[in-house]
């Protein structure tokens, strides 16, 4: 491997944990802000992911991090970094 070969950047995501009822798979909501193209008024938007969770840390409520990776099934594509917040 050559030593100034650039590192691919992965994308990230925070978001928060809604549901953690799948064995090693979490569903997480990330949000963002729009603004209306007409109107100017800023909306937020929110999309639900599901993650890989191999050891089940997350649990519902909790502020994580994902990162994008290969296809895991039909509908992962993400995983979990690691654990931002823990919910009381």
């Amino acid at each position: 491997m050559k030593k100034n070969k650039k590192e691919r950047t992965k994308s990230e995501v925070i978001g928060t944990v809604i549901s953690d009822k799948m064995s090693k798979t979490i569903v997480v909501e990330v949000g963002r802000m729009a603004v209306h193209p007409v109107f100017k008024k800023i909306t937020r938007r929110f999309v639900k992911i599901k993650a890989h969770d191999e050891k089940n840390l997350a649990k519902t409520g909790d502020r994580v991090k994902l990162r994008k990776t290969r296809p895991i099934s039909r509908d992962k594509r993400w995983r979990l970094a690691h654990v931002v917040g823990k919910t009381v």
